[in-house]
Parts: C-alpha cells; sequence; structure tokens
C-alpha cells in the first residue's frame, strides 16, 4: 500500500518568489527576502484509535478498557520550492528514538524526504496507547515494561503515518503563513517544594511557568484556514493512572475543539512541559478532571491569539538544521543496545549522551527548535528571551524521548524528574543552551 503511493509524490519543482509572513498580534511586520518560489502546504487528520484494548504509556502497566476521546495523527507538509518539511503531532504518550529512525528511514526510501526535514512529534498524552519499543523508559522504570509492546497497533498506526504523508505531499496546494503569540493560565509548575527544599509531584503556583501559546496559522489563497500550528508547554495528565479510558487528555480535547471552531485541522505541539502540570492534573476520570473545561482555558485562547494573526503571505523560505549536544551521562546508567547511536564513550572512559537538536527557519524571523526531550520550561524561556529571532518557538517531545533534562538548580531539590527519569548531569543545562544559543546567533548572523 505505501510503496503503490510511491510515484504520485514526485513532483516538479518551481522557481517563483518567497518571503515570510508578515503580522502577529503584536504588530509587529516579519521580514522576508524577496526569493523566487511558490509556497505550498497540505493537512492530513488520520484516527489511530486502536479498535482493541492496548497496553497504555505515562504511568503503571495498564490496558486500555474503552474510549473517551479519539486520537490521531495530524500531519502538514511545506514545501517552498526549493526543500520540503513535514511535521507531525500524535496522541502519544512518548516515542523511542528508535521507532522515529526507523519511520524516518522508511520515508527517505519511498519519497526522498531527509530526516532533518521530517519531524515526529507527540502531545504527551498519559492515556494512549504503547508504540513502538519502550527504550529509555525500559532502564528507568523496567518493572512496568514485563509485557510485550503492542506489535500489531504500532505497525498499524506507523502504516497510517507513512500514508498519510504520501498524502499530504501529494495534495499540497498554493498557501499562506502567518505567525502569532497568544497566552493561557491553563499550566502550572508541578515541583512543589516542601521546608527543606526538597521537591515532589505537585503544584508549585510560584514556580516558574511558561504560558505563552505560539501560533502558525497556514491559508489557502481564498484566504481560508488549511491548518492551526499550536505550540503550548502542559502535560498530558488531566486523567490519572485510575483512568482506563483512551484519550487525547487535554492536548486531544483542546485540539479537537479548536478545529470544530475554526474548520481546520489544529496540530497540537507540546512546549517544555517537563517540570509543567495541566491546574487539574492526575484525576481518575474526566468529570472529576474538568477535562472538557480545558476548551475554554485553553481553546479559547488559542482561538483568540488566532483571530489576531491579521497578516500572511505566500512569501516563504524555509531553511532547516541539526546538531548534537554532547553531555555526560548519569553515572551507573544503563543504556538500551537500540539507542547505542545516541551515546558513546569518551577517551577518559567516561559515558556520553548524544542528544540530537533539530531547527527550522522560516524567513529572517521565526525559528523552531525542538529535541526528543522532557525539558524544563526555564531553559526554554531563557533561550526564547535570549534569541536574535522574534518569534522562537520549542517543540518538545520530537523525533523520539531521551528522558527529563531538568536545569542545574533543580538537582539539588531531588524530586522525580531529576531522580527517577533523567539520563543527564547537571551540566546539560549549560550545554544545552550553549549549543542552541550558539546556533540561533549564527544562523541569525547568516541571513537567507
Amino acid at each position: 500500500m505505501i510503496l503503490k503511493n510511491l510515484f504520485v509524490v514526485c513532483f516538479l519543482l518551481f522557481a517563483v518568489k518567497m518571503g515570510f509572513t508578515q503580522q502577529s498580534n503584536t504588530s509587529v511586520p516579519i521580514k522576508g527576502k524577496s526569493l523566487s518560489t511558490l509556497f505550498r502546504a497540505s493537512v492530513e487528520k488520520i484516527n489511530i484509535t486502536p479498535k482493541s484494548p492496548q497496553w497504555l504509556l505515562g504511568y503503571g502497566a495498564r490496558k486500555s478498557m474503552g474510549v473517551n476521546d479519539s486520537i490521531y495523527h495530524r500531519i502538514v507538509a511545506l514545501d517552498d520550492g526549493a526543500n520540503k518539511f513535514v511535521l507531525v503531532s500524535s496522541d502519544i504518550c512518548v516515542l523511542s528514538p528508535a521507532e522515529y529512525d526507523r519511520v524516518a528511514a522508511k520515508l527517505q526510501d519511498i519519497c526522498g524526504i531527509d530526516p532533518v526535514n521530517f519531524w515526529w512529534t507527540v502531545t504527551h498524552t498519559h492515556s494512549a496507547p504503547e508504540l513502538g519499543s519502550p527504550g529509555l523508559p525500559a532502564i528507568f522504570m523496567g518493572d512496568r515494561y514485563q509485557h510485550e509492546a503492542n506489535p500489531e497497533y504500532t505497525a498499524e498506526s506507523e502504516e497510517k503515518l507513512i500514508n498519510g504523508i504520501l498524502e499530504a505531499l501529494k495534495n499540497l496546494e498554493p498557501a499562506r503563513l502567518g505567525v502569532g503569540w497568544g497566552f493561557s493560565r491553563a499550566n502550572i509548575n508541578r515541583r512543589a517544594l516542601d521546608v527543606d527544599g526538597k521537591a515532589s509531584l505537585g503544584m508549585n503556583p510560584d514556580g516558574a511557568v511558561d504560558r505563552r501559546i505560539g501560533l502558525l496559522r497556514i491559508d489557502r489563497e481564498d484566504n481560508s484556514t488549511l491548518a492551526l500550528i499550536s505550540n503550548y508547554a502542559i502535560h498530558g495528565t488531566v486523567l490519572g493512572g485510575e483512568n482506563l479510558e483512551i484519550s487525547g487528555d487535554a492536548p486531544g480535547i483542546v485540539a479537537d475543539y479548536v478545529e470544530q471552531k475554526i474548520g481546520a485541522p489544529v496540530l497540537f505541539i507540546n512546549g517544555a512541559a517537563g517540570d509543567i502540570a495541566p491546574i487539574y492534573s492526575v484525576y481518575p476520570n474526566p468529570i472529576q478532571g474538568h477535562l472538557k473545561e480545558f476548551r475554554v482555558l485553553l481553546g479559547d485562547k488559542i482561538i483568540e491569539a488566532n483571530s489576531r494573526i491579521l497578516s500572511t503571505t505566500n512569501e516563504v523560505k524555509l531553511n532547516s538544521g541539526a546538531t548534537v549536544v554532547e553531555t555526560p551521562r548519569k553515572p551507573g546508567l544503563g543504556w538500551p543496545t537500540e539507542l547505542g547511536s545516541y551515546t558513546r564513550t569518551n577517551d577518559d572512559g567516561k559515558k556520553i549522551v548524544q542528544l540530537p537538536i533539530r531547527f527550522l527557519n522560516i524567513n529572517d524571523d521565526v525559528v523552531i527548535w525542538s529535541a526528543p526531550l522532557e525539558l524544563f520550561n526555564e531553559i526554554s524561556n531563557e533561550i526564547r528571551h535570549r534569541s536574535p529571532f522574534p518569534f522562537t518557538f520549542y517543540f518538545g517531545y520530537t523525533n523520539g524521548w531521551l528522558g527529563y533534562l531538568p536545569t542545574a538548580a533543580s538537582w539539588e531539590q531531588g524530586g522525580y524528574e531529576v531522580e527517577t527519569v533523567s539520563p543527564f548531569t547537571p551540566s546539560a543545562e549549560n550545554d544545552l543552551k550553549k549549543a542552541v544559543l550558539g546556533y540561533l546567533e549564527g544562523r541569525s548572523e547568516e541571513g537567507f
């Protein structure tokens, strides 16, 4: 089925004029260089709700016993005439980088999309099936993985994803792009501190939080909305471990609600949610967790911010890139064989994590950077503040999951994120910021 779509994704490259969008809600125009190309885009939404009980990921081992709301792959394809870029948001908790690598290799073989131009993000709902082998979670919490992964569901989801991407590449149409910011109080810092300064999972209203909503809107030539990309940091944990119904949790409920209001698919892209929870968290069912209320708390705020994107443009230039951050691995931590390319041993015999970071520049004023991490929000906030690009977005949970990357200061506080599910050391924060900011500064100086 996949192979027969191979020939329909071959298309000509056009030389026409390109640039970028003009407006956010701040009324600051976005600069773009006049380049000769035609911007095109497309969107696909594919239901991946299983028809049979599946092992769920996010808490202790448990099997689903029903469906509260459907889950999806949502796919956007972009083409500036010289580069094609594919962004996927899936209603899944986490993926092993090895699972991403397998799908990326298949996609490259079938239609020539380089992995640097294929980003697979997950919304981080804790009420969705396992997908692929567990990767690092089996090292951190091996007692949760004393069962076989969901092989049939994984194969079906992979096939739907690849076929959906092929359809998106086939259905590219002339498009326009806009950008903007929004704000929502739907989240809260979740590292509760005791009098001894020690952290535990809970709520910390005085803790750092990122409440910005980043938006990219894709319109058709007639100015109707083709797709909306919404970036916000929030754990998919409104529903707790007692819940056995499949759900997209807050990200899925919000995406579905906004889709109904604007008449177009919404890709919910999670941000630096490593230390951020929804304001209602780990409830046994949707009613007690006020799950539907997130349509107001976050969904209406996305709709409001979207209404303030007043200008779009068909002059768009895409430029992707990548770097690898090398940082020490936590002493004594084991490592899955399938992730051998994500670690090495240096000359001193110390274990190193090789952390892949991806970048997407859109004209002169927008940059998106992504990582396979649950990143603490203080780190992405600082990078955004120091970035030379006025629109700097961080896409978390992208192209796999290599655990939590906390701030250096949080190591003294301890807690679940530091003690249980991080492969890093306190130096990781500085190593990451140095690499990402260095890349952004270099890109800004180079220009297009």
